[in-house]
């Protein structure tokens, strides 16, 4: 099998008509066993998927696609996982071991699109937990998935979107990218687009990006800094006291394993991860929250507007 991830500096590239480069994984036995980046040669959007056709690519996982583009590589018998971020070789990992969950066609605008978010990694595209997670978690059992707010941006959504646009100004609806830095009340940085090298990039009020930043970036120019301090119904939410609940041990395969403070990842109705904290255990019980680790906490963005695509 081939599995080609839209590729740039090491990253899944949010943009598939756009991709200058894929990162091309032969697999055997579900195990990756050699790789090469590969150029596009200039290719854009539909074409895409014949480049991809001949280059025998089994799976493609990207950031943003639209329509069109989803079609013509489902008619050249492509497999499309849609609406990943983070480092390419965790995105395969986590494909290969099921953890991946495809957003489907996620972006309306300019044929192409955005996936949610850099949400930062470890978050993935899950879930905050609402009563069908919760209540089907035990179906699924548990698996490792480092976590963290470290390499996509914490204003980032729990999942992606591809419906209305949220929000209202010049930028609604258009590709921007955006450097930013995320602090707590006291001062303390959770987060960075400036560490990291290279601006966050996004369909501004697509749902992918928090309330409060999007509604920031929507109505700024280019060039222009702001400061934002977002209460927590502009960001995560507050805190569900439905999305803690409690499973036996005995009928969750694998959470006799799990330890106090862990991030794990449970399965919801659908077969769909949606990743969980471990916040007590006994010898017969452990209990999830699967609340946002942002949920509840005010936050504050510097926000820089770097380029309106």
């Amino acid at each position: 099998m081939k599995i080609a991830v839209t590729y740039n500096d090491g990253e899944v590239f949010q943009h598939f008509g756009h991709t200058e480069e894929f990162k091309v994984y032969d697999v055997e036995d579900s195990r990756v066993v050699s790789s090469e980046v590969i150029g596009s040669n200039g290719t854009g959007h539909g074409a895409l998927a014949g480049l991809l056709a001949d280059k025998n690519i089994d799976v493609l996982i990207c950031g943003g696609i639209g329509g069109g583009a989803m079609s013509a590589l489902s008619e050249n018998g492509i497999e499309v996982c849609a609406g990943a971020n983070g480092n390419t070789d965790d995105v395969v990992d986590a494909y290969l071991n099921g953890n991946l969950v495809s957003s489907g066609v996620n972006c309306d605008h300019h044929g192409e699109g955005h996936s949610c978010g850099d949400h930062e990694d470890g978050h993935s595209c899950g879930h905050h937990g609402n009563d069908e997670d919760s209540a089907d978690a035990g179906c699924g059992g548990c698996s490792d998935e480092e976590g963290g707010c470290a390499s996509g941006g914490c204003g980032g959504c729990s999942g992606c979107h591809s419906g209305e646009l949220t929000v209202e100004g010049p930028n609604a609806g258009k590709v921007v990218k955006a450097h930013y830095i995320g602090t707590f009340n006291d001062g303390t940085q959770f987060d960075s687009s400036y560490d990291r090298g290279e601006p966050l990039e996004f369909v501004c009020g697509a749902g992918m990006m928090i309330k409060g930043f999007d509604a920031a970036v929507a109505n700024m120019e280019v060039g222009e800094v702001v400061d934002v301090h977002l209460m927590p119904s502009e960001a995560y939410g507050e805190p569900d006291p439905r999305a803690v609940f409690q499973v036996e041990i005995a009928q969750m395969p694998g959470a006799e394993q799990v330890s106090v403070g862990q991030q794990v990842y449970l399965q919801n109705m659908n077969g769909q991860p949606f990743p969980v904290k471990v916040v007590a255990k006994d010898e017969k019980t452990v209990t999830f929250d699967a609340n946002h680790e942002m949920a509840g906490k005010e936050l504050n963005f510097r926000i820089e507007l770097v380029e309106v695509l």
